[in-house]
This record gives structure tokens, C-alpha cells and sequence, in this order.
């Protein structure tokens, strides 16, 4: 998921380019994108799901514990972002470029903190000091949003 969002930086930059660029690099990224979509993306969230849902049948109660119900809130943002990548493609399949290359670029870092913020709660579970973990992950999405500013103003330089 964090590629897609990458190729549709480059596709929505291809849209600047002079034509025949454009065109011929703008076929390829449609092509791209569909391929990684369908044929990687949309499976995987599938299985992922699937295997989730059978893990918590096995061991169901996890859902009581408090570390698990926050992780579950965090994966429903991420089906809530896997989502609006799709409108997002459905959108440039038909050549539709609604938002900016740098918001795009933000927008992938979106994924990034969740999946920090998931992976940092299964590692410490139970030993989970609420006040650290929010602190930790709001420094984390700070030092994400200086890397794209920083990242932005060496793109423009050169």
C-alpha cells in the first residue's frame, strides 16, 4: 500500500510533463498502479483480514484487552486509507488528478504512522503506558511531516 500512493506521485507529476512524455508515461503508470492494485494490494488486504479474523476466533480474549481494541481502531484506519487509494485510482484511471503531488506525499506518510502506531502497541502490549505511546507516536508524526518539508525544499532546489 505505501508503493501505490508513490506511483500516484509520479503519475500525477507525469501530468506536467511535455507531451509525448506525458502520454507514454502516463499509460505506464496506469498500468502500474492497476497491476500492484488488483493483483498485490487488494488480495493482501484480503488475506490479511481473513487471517486476522482467525487469529481472534482462536484467541478471542484479546478483545478485551485495551492494547487490542486501539490496534483494532488503527487497522480500521488503515481499511478506511486502503479505500480512499482505491477512489483515489479510480479517479486517475480515468485521468482525474484531484490533489497535488506534495499532498500526496503527506498523504503516504498517513500509512507510515499507522503502521508504526500498530506495531508499536503489539510490541508492548500489556507494559503499554498510554501517556509515553501518545507522545511517541505524535513526536513520530512530527519528525514525518520535517522529513517531507525537508525532502520538498531539496526537490525544489535541484
Amino acid at each position: 500500500m505505501f508503493y501505490i500512493v508513490r506511483l500516484f506521485v509520479y503519475q500525477i507529476e507525469a501530468t506536467k510533463k511535455e507531451s509525448p512524455t506525458r502520454e507514454i508515461l502516463g499509460e505506464q503508470y496506469k498500468i502500474m498502479t492497476k497491476r500492484l492494485w488488483y493483483i498485490i494490494t487488494w488480495p493482501s488486504m484480503i488475506l490479511a483480514i481473513g487471517f486476522a479474523v482467525w487469529l481472534l476466533a482462536l484467541r478471542p480474549f484479546w478483545l478485551t484487552d485495551a492494547w487490542m481494541q486501539v490496534k483494532l481502531g488503527f487497522v480500521v484506519a488503515l481499511i478506511v486509507y486502503h479505500i480512499k487509494c482505491h477512489l483515489i485510482l479510480k479517479a486517475h484511471e480515468n485521468d482525474v488528478y484531484k490533489y497535488s503531488s506534495n499532498w500526496m506525499r503527506l498523504f503516504n506518510e498517513g500509512a507510515t504512522l499507522i503502521l508504526f502506531s500498530v506495531v508499536f502497541l503489539v510490541i508492548l502490549k500489556n507494559a503499554f503506558n498510554w501517556i509515553y505511546g501518545t507522545v511517541g507516536i505524535i513526536v513520530f508524526g512530527i519528525l514525518l511531516m520535517l522529513g517531507v518539508k525537508v525532502y520538498k525544499r531539496i526537490r525544489e532546489r535541484n
